[in-house]
């Protein structure tokens, strides 16, 4: 069972595969912000890069969590000064996330068709979103990124290396339908690549104690003017 895996966003239409994810995820949203409220504190790597993150920003332009779930992560943001909008397919993730962390815009999206426009965020950050893709969507997410992100802006993008799928149909005692898709680094530098970006900085590292044993992978990158 994945319960460590930080992902709520899925792709395109409420169809399908696509509406059995955003079901699970409204499912679980209040145990998934109470298990998951805390997880930026035990992360001193995933710190350092989001602080680095902020810190190559334009300064002033608003910062997006895509895939945002409950917001922890948006709010950790918040902390550090951002004009933090955290984004999230599930409508549920977003009340939750607009009740507890008030300093925080939220908006309900999807990866493939952002509530947001053209160049308007300085930075974006992607913690384990895209890993409801298929891989033939990736491209299509990435373009939409470029299309939010002011030119030059920079994004934060991860994921669990390798190649399996793993179908998950209980969490927290509920019935859900969803899948977690791993990728190849190569496969998302070029998908990243090929939608305008220019990867900066690639980066892996273990599982932590307490997390899921996977290999996560960890890339950032600027949009190409």
């Amino acid at each position: 069972m994945i319960q460590s895996v930080r992902a709520t966003l899925s792709p395109m239409a409420a169809t399908g595969e696509h509406e059995s994810i955003r079901r699970s995820y409204d499912t679980v949203a209040e145990e998934y912000a109470a298990g998951f409220r805390d997880e930026i504190a035990d992360k001193p790597f995933d710190r350092a890069l989001l602080t680095a993150v902020l810190e190559r920003a334009d300064k002033g332009a608003p910062v997006a969590d895509l895939g945002c779930g409950p917001g922890h992560v948006s709010a950790w943001l918040a902390a550090q000064g951002a004009t933090a909008v955290g984004i999230d397919l599930s409508a549920e993730m977003v009340t939750v996330g607009r009740r507890e962390f008030p300093e925080v815009e939220f908006r309900q999206g999807d990866l493939l068709d952002l509530p947001a426009e053209n160049d308007e965020f300085g930075a974006v950050v992607a913690f384990y979103s895209v890993i409801h893709l298929q891989p033939s969507e990736l491209h299509g997410a990435f373009t939409e990124m470029h299309r939010v992100l002011r030119p030059s802006g920079i994004s934060l993008v991860s994921f669990h290396i390798g190649s399996e799928v793993r179908h998950l149909a209980e969490w927290w005692g509920h019935e859900v339908d969803v899948d977690f898709r791993f990728f190849q680094t190569q496969d998302v530098v070029e998908a990243m690549e090929d939608a305008g970006f220019r990867i900066d900085a690639r980066l892996e590292r273990r599982n932590h104690p307490g997390e899921v044993e996977t290999r996560r992978g960890y890339l950032v990158a600027r949009r190409r003017a």
